[in-house]
């Protein structure tokens, strides 16, 4: 099977609609799966740093401070000052080894280089994701079970002195 069958394939898949197909000719074997989404899709937010847009300045009620994406709390303060982690992969974050244990890490938590900080899932593979700096863990990005891009950003660590 040439690239050319396989692009009329998936064009043929997508005219009908089909969102998972199998074929086994000889020694080639092809799975395509595409459109699989749990729920309804995502509403997609954009945050701007208001330091990074001139004249622009946040207030937020009762002296509290910015929200970041995934529910971390990040004093503004300190953000330029934060290591960022970020994903080496597509896949789907994990925060513990398996349902119901412990996260591998939490907010406050001293981080060491090398220590495990979470399991992203690719392609039915387990990754372990480890720190690539040591300091104390301000927030995690991402939830549990979340998918995740390339490059996204996972965890901010206050870097060791």
């Amino acid at each position: 099977m040439n690239l050319k069958e396989i692009k009329e394939l998936v064009q043929f898949l997508k005219e009908e609609e089909i969102t998972e197909f199998e074929l086994e000719r000889g020694d080639v074997k092809l799975r395509i799966r595409r459109g699989e989404t749990v729920g309804p899709p995502a509403e997609r937010i954009i945050a701007v740093h208001p330091a990074t847009v001139p004249g622009v300045s946040v207030a937020i009620p009762g002296g509290g401070v910015p929200e970041q994406p995934g529910g971390a709390v990040v004093p503004a303060r300190a953000e330029e000052s934060l290591h960022k982690v970020r994903s080496p992969m597509v896949g789907t974050y994990y925060e513990s080894p398996s349902p119901g244990s412990p996260p591998f890490v939490k907010p406050g938590d001293m981080i060491e280089e090398g220590q495990v900080l979470c399991i992203v899932e690719a392609m039915k593979i387990m990754n372990e994701i480890e720190a690539d700096a040591a300091g104390e863990m301000v927030a995690c990005l991402v939830k549990n079970g979340q998918p995740i891009e390339y490059g996204q950003e996972l965890f901010s660590i206050r870097p060791k002195k």
